[in-house]
């Protein structure tokens, strides 16, 4: 809890209430009291000592909390002990405010309860040395009990200001982490527009050239009906990853900067070698044919199996054991990427704040499918997705 205040605020907070206790204390030890409060009884030496004990430690109440109420309540202990008469006024009633407040509101929960516990303890010696609490008139009992009042009623108000300072802290934290999951995944998006404005780019490309080549060739002799096949194939690609760039890219991403060229499936057994030489060992199982996906569902498969195996290599450790499962059916690819933990306490992404996850689930949700992401049974972690791939034979 972050306790750091601008120096006139630790000024006006802590060193003026400080000075004051004190020149009021010492007012009353050297001379008779009055409307400031009665005479600090004891030999003087002793008397002074403590008021410099009880004021000096209000000027690191914010710092040092427990500290600052340990060494309150020690003054006030050894003044009543040494003298065997308590004294009251405006000093006593600022220490058994500022103490106990300040040990509430500025400690952590445990130093609270333990200086309620010096405050109540303090007190019992107080009361027994003071000679109107003891008189056993029941309006000097009453007189007394007021202390006790003050200081537990400031104890509780300064539970209740950490409390609402740690509430407005955790919804500060909670604002800016879906504020950063938010960017993350605006950026994730971008990126993912980007590449799918390259495969549209490719595919009108291949479009063009073939539909000109076939223009040529129809000038002389009819057209060939494969290249006239190809073109449409082409051109339905081309509009189904329009469709999709046009539902993923909200705003101009800015122009954003060149990319590589878009890795595939195809480059699996590249990525597979090179997180095995980090240290994994990794199973791969390849059910139907991937090398017909269409170019943007083949491009989003490698990137969440990218981006689970170094999750596995981030969270699991070097020793893990990791299988990857793609199944190829008609309508659909679905990627398993199954990790055993390792042989240390495995955490997951959200656990460390990465953003592997938030684009899996931008990449899976362009295309309507399906992505679990979860902890498994024997202490590893599973990633699950499920990517329709579309019919592009027919009209």
């Amino acid at each position: 809890m972050a306790r750091t205040l601008r120096p006139s605020r630790v000024i006006a907070s802590d060193l003026v209430p400080a000075a004051v206790v004190a020149a009021i204390w010492e007012w009353n030890v050297f001379g008779t009291g009055g409307h400031l409060g009665t005479h600090v009884a004891g030999p003087r030496a002793l008397a002074a000592a403590s008021g410099v004990l009880v004021a000096v430690p209000l000027a690191f109440r914010r710092r040092q909390p427990l500290l600052a109420c340990a060494l309150v309540m020690a003054g006030i202990v050894a003044q009543a002990a040494a003298s065997g008469r308590s004294p009251e006024g405006l000093q006593i009633i600022a220490l058994w405010v500022l103490a106990p407040y300040s040990v509430a509101a500025y400690g952590r929960r445990r130093e609270a309860l333990v200086g309620l516990g010096l405050t109540l303890a303090a007190f019992a010696v107080y009361s027994v040395q003071n000679d109107d609490i003891t008189s056993g008139r029941q309006s000097d009992r009453w007189a007394g009990a007021f202390f006790l009042i003050l200081a537990v009623g400031a104890w509780l108000a300064g539970m209740a200001v950490r409390g609402r300072r740690e509430a407005v802290a955790l919804s500060a934290h909670a604002t800016a982490l879906a504020a950063e999951a938010r960017l993350a995944s605006t950026e994730e998006r971008s990126r993912i527009a980007r590449e799918l404005h390259d495969i549209v780019a490719h595919n009108l490309s291949v479009v063009v050239v073939q539909a000109a080549g076939a223009r040529a060739q129809g000038e002389a002799r009819p057209a060939d009906p494969t290249t006239l096949e190809k073109i449409e194939r082409s051109g339905r690609e081309a509009l189904v990853e329009m469709r999709r760039l046009v539902g993923v890219l909200r705003e101009d991403d800015g122009g954003g900067g060149e990319l590589s060229p878009h890795p595939g499936l195809a480059q699996l057994p590249a990525l597979v070698e090179r997180i095995r030489a980090a240290g994994l060992t990794v199973d791969v199982m390849l059910e139907g044919d991937c090398s017909t996906l269409p170019p943007a569902v083949d491009l989003s498969a490698y990137r969440i199996v990218q981006e689970a195996l170094t999750n596995t290599v981030r969270h699991a450790g070097p020793e893990a054991l990791v299988r990857v499962a793609l199944d190829r059916t008609r309508d659909a690819l679905t990627i398993a990427v199954v990790d055993d933990g390792g042989r240390r306490p495995r955490t997951t992404p959200a656990d460390v704040g990465g953003h592997g996850l938030i684009g899996m689930r931008e990449r899976v949700a362009v295309f309507g499918g399906e992505l679990d992401a979860s902890p498994t049974a024997d202490g590893g972690f599973a990633v699950r997705a499920r990517l329709p791939v579309p019919n592009l034979a027919g009209s």
